[in-house]
């Protein structure tokens, strides 16, 4: 198959022939239609996240089931899915808790060695690696794609989409009435501003440094914007608020923006961080105002998700109209244009773009 193969960080990802491994026990085949071109992935390919190279990155597809392997229950071929990029087993006390996110064995359920470069063995990124043709996944990470639902579309629902509605949703559990800043315009960003819309929030504030951002934040459900490349965006956001915000979300992966998110929440307010924030990097915040301002920080990895649980909601909100996603969806590129999408993205070109296989 052809799969987009990082060989070291800080290079571009070179288009290559690469072996996939017939699925066994409880093993799918997936041939891949639409995957999302997502900033964490940056994150790796620029070295801010360390991972074993070369290796085929993507974590947020949607495709057709091929082929299965032996004790395959969940789906067929033929069958539409969305892939997870946390495959989670079911059983361990994360699971069985109810937070599947944290699941202590998806590791153990990834398919090392089962794809491979000139005869070397590689990880598979987030036990799918989706920018290729095809993939090889457990069972456990397909989630059913609903009439109506295009691929794309789906795709999206796989990475951004459920981080971004899911931070509001499952992890900060916002009341309605509630007032939010969220600090990022991205994918991740909009979809987290769209979710604070569907929960009833009084006042979304998008804060970023782009024009072509803040529009889109007011499409997506944003009530006001801060332009932070215009001043002080903390001090934007309380005097907009004559005060600050309940829940302050961090959208773009670095330590002084989870900082900020802390100075833009009021007493007894929470500061939700969603972006990647690098290796090595500290968040900063004054100690004192846990206790005496009783304000809080939360992290939130992939929107808390219950995926064979919040995906299918997500879809159908979709297929109603009240959740935006073809509107997140700016360009769309073939694989051999990965790098130009790449650009794009760090360029602030898009809001979310899409390689689309044939």
């Amino acid at each position: 198959m052809k799969a987009a193969v990082l060989y070291a960080p800080n290079q571009p990802l070179s288009i290559e022939d690469v072996d996939i491994d017939e699925p066994q026990a409880n093993e799918v085949v997936v041939k891949t239609v639409a995957s999302g071109v997502c900033h964490s992935d940056l994150h790796f390919m620029e070295g801010k996240y360390p991972y074993p190279v070369p290796t085929v990155l993507g974590h947020e597809s949607a495709g057709i089931v091929e082929k299965v392997g032996e004790g395959v229950t969940k789906v067929k071929p033929g069958d539409k899915v969305v892939v997870a990029f946390v495959t989670s087993c079911g059983a361990c006390d994360s699971c069985v808790t109810g937070k599947p996110y944290l699941c202590r064995n998806t590791q153990a359920l990834g398919r090392i060695g089962r794809i491979s470069l000139k005869g070397q063995g590689m990880m598979q990124f987030a036990n799918m690696s989706a920018f290729a043709e095809y993939q090889l996944v457990h069972e456990n990470a397909c989630v059913h794609i609903p009439e109506g639902v295009p691929f794309e579309a789906a795709a999206l629902v796989g990475c951004s989409v459920m981080t971004g509605v899911g931070a509001v949703s499952n992890t900060a559990k916002m009341p309605v009435g509630s007032t939010v800043a969220v600090v990022g315009a991205g994918g991740v960003g909009l979809n987290i501003i769209q979710g604070a819309r569907l929960a009833g929030a009084s006042r979304v504030i998008a804060v970023d440094l782009l024009e072509n951002k803040l529009a889109a934040a007011r499409e997506f459900g944003a009530t006001d914007v801060v332009d932070a490349s215009s001043g002080d965006a903390v001090q934007q956001v309380q005097q907009l608020t004559g005060g600050g915000v309940d829940f302050a979300f961090e959208a773009i992966g670095l330590a002084k923006t989870a900082e900020q998110c802390w100075g833009m929440i009021k007493p007894g307010g929470k500061a939700v961080v969603v972006g990647m924030v690098p290796f090595g990097q500290t968040v900063n915040v004054p100690g004192h105002e846990f206790v005496l301002g009783e304000k809080s920080i939360l992290g939130s990895f992939y929107g808390s998700t219950r995926q064979q649980y919040d995906m299918p909601w997500l879809m159908e909100l979709y297929r109603q109209g009240r959740l935006k996603i073809d509107e997140l969806i700016t360009r769309r590129y073939e694989l051999g244009q990965i790098n130009e999408a790449y650009e794009a993205l760090k360029n602030g070109e898009v809001n979310r773009s899409v390689i689309m296989f044939p």
